[in-house]
């Protein structure tokens, strides 16, 4: 079984493939579908993050408290960000700009997350308590929304109660969004 650090870091792997798919490509319709992906993924980790590991830092460490809340404060400027790039379309002047910003600053949370926090979470659980915490997290991305919404609340048990009412109409929606061909989507007959 994976740890909960392997699993975070493969959606981050994922999330960085979307990326690179849609800042290099010059068909609109693929930037569309690697847009959908990639709202897709963030959306879903970042809520998942605050509903599993988040709490699991508060929990386990030192100063998990303060280090959960600097990671919700980060993920609230990445989905205020993911919001505006969601709604634009590859032909926009200010499509490429958006996402490469979005990801700027993306990827230092990531690297702080993947050298720090993420380690020191490690460190205090049992291989078996980390596990646990990656499949907790698997579970949970299949039940938040797939969108952001950063006017909802990120702290529990808020985020959950809102998570709970937004989601189904996020899934409704997708069902509507065109997704890579090669990707499980969150709807594969829309290919």
């Amino acid at each position: 079984m994976a740890k909960i650090s392997d699993t975070i870091k493969s959606d981050h792997r994922a999330i960085k493939e979307c990326y690179d798919k849609i800042v290099n490509s010059s068909n609109y319709e693929q930037q569309v579908r690697y847009q959908n992906q990639f709202t897709w993924e963030l959306a879903r980790h970042s809520i998942g993050e605050e509903l599993v590991v988040y709490p699991a830092f508060e929990e386990h460490l030192e100063n998990g408290k303060a280090m959960a809340d600097k990671d919700r404060e980060e993920h609230q400027v990445v989905k205020e960000q993911l919001k505006a790039f969601q709604g634009m379309k590859p032909s926009d002047p200010n499509f490429q700009s958006t996402i490469k910003s979005l990801m700027d600053k993306l990827s230092q949370h990531i690297r702080e997350e993947e050298q720090e926090d993420l380690v020191k979470l490690e460190n205090s659980l049992a291989n078996n308590e980390s596990e646990a915490l990656a499949t907790s997290f698997k579970r949970t991305k299949a039940f938040v929304p797939s969108r952001p919404h950063p006017s909802a609340p990120n702290n529990p048990p808020f985020e959950t109660a809102v998570g709970l009412l937004t989601a189904p109409i996020d899934h409704l929606a997708d069902i509507f969004r065109k997704f890579p061909d090669h990707k499980v989507s969150p709807n594969p007959s829309t290919k």
